[in-house]
């Protein structure tokens, strides 16, 4: 495929490493310098973009690709409350739209690993759980978009927890996530149940960027030849 770069920071030359390797073609870069040539005509040599930037940019660029027909891969986290809309946008063009807060196929299932634990824990109110994401420095959202997810779907289970906060709280029904930005850390994500007897945890740390760039490209892939709106889920058949 020719795979247009919308962000062409870390992420950036890491999915275009990965797609490079798996035989595509990078048919465009778009980043701050050169914001200018973000246009439908340039865009007109490309199968599908991959966008990751912002949560300032996501929802516009997104929706400059499905209104210029190209398929589009996001994984930019911190906009999602519009997420709907483009959706919407997506069925009224007819295009291709995959979203995910987190492409990493191990992560993907960490997330069914977390549904599945917190369905066990629900029944057991004696356990507080507590969630904890470490990021690099330059990261511009907290919680991550990765914590959000892992905390919905706690809350789905743990009734008892009525929202998520990004502090620590004296409310038992706040499901706290706390947030730690550091040098170097490209990402973990815990899930802590602990009561006076034990503690359970689940834990995922990334090592390095290539999880989440390839499985933005597998993404890629899936989406080729498709119509509607998808996520990770449905890319990894969970």
């Amino acid at each position: 495929m020719r795979i247009a770069l919308i962000g062409y920071g870390k992420m950036g030359k890491a999915i275009e490493e990965v797609a490079l390797r798996r035989g595509h073609q990078i048919s465009l870069k778009i980043d701050q310098p050169n914001l200018h040539e973000f246009t439908k005509e340039n865009l007109s040599g490309t199968d599908l973009a991959i966008e990751f930037t912002s949560p300032h940019s996501a929802f516009d660029n997104v929706k400059i690709l499905l209104e210029s027909g190209v398929p589009v891969v996001c994984g930019s986290t911190g906009w999602t409350e519009r997420l709907d809309e483009l959706k919407t946008l997506c069925e009224k063009r007819g295009g291709a739209f995959a979203y995910s807060s987190n492409f990493s196929v191990g992560v993907n299932i960490f997330f069914e690993i977390n549904k599945k634990l917190a369905a066990l824990m629900a029944p057991h109110k004696e356990y507080e759980v507590i969630l904890e994401e470490i990021h690099h420095t330059q990261k511009k959202d907290a919680p991550s978009g990765t914590a959000i997810t892992l905390a919905e779907q706690v809350l789905q289970e743990v009734t008892r927890k009525k929202q998520w906060v990004n502090e620590l709280s004296d409310n038992p029904e706040d499901l706290e996530i706390i947030s730690q930005r550091e040098d170097p850390a490209p990402g973990t994500h815990s899930v802590k149940y602990s009561s006076v007897i034990d503690t359970i945890e689940i834990i995922h740390t990334a090592h390095n960027r290539t999880g989440f760039a390839t499985g933005a490209v597998l993404a890629a892939e899936f989406l080729r030849d498709r119509k509607g709106f998808y996520t990770m889920k449905d890319v990894l058949g969970l």
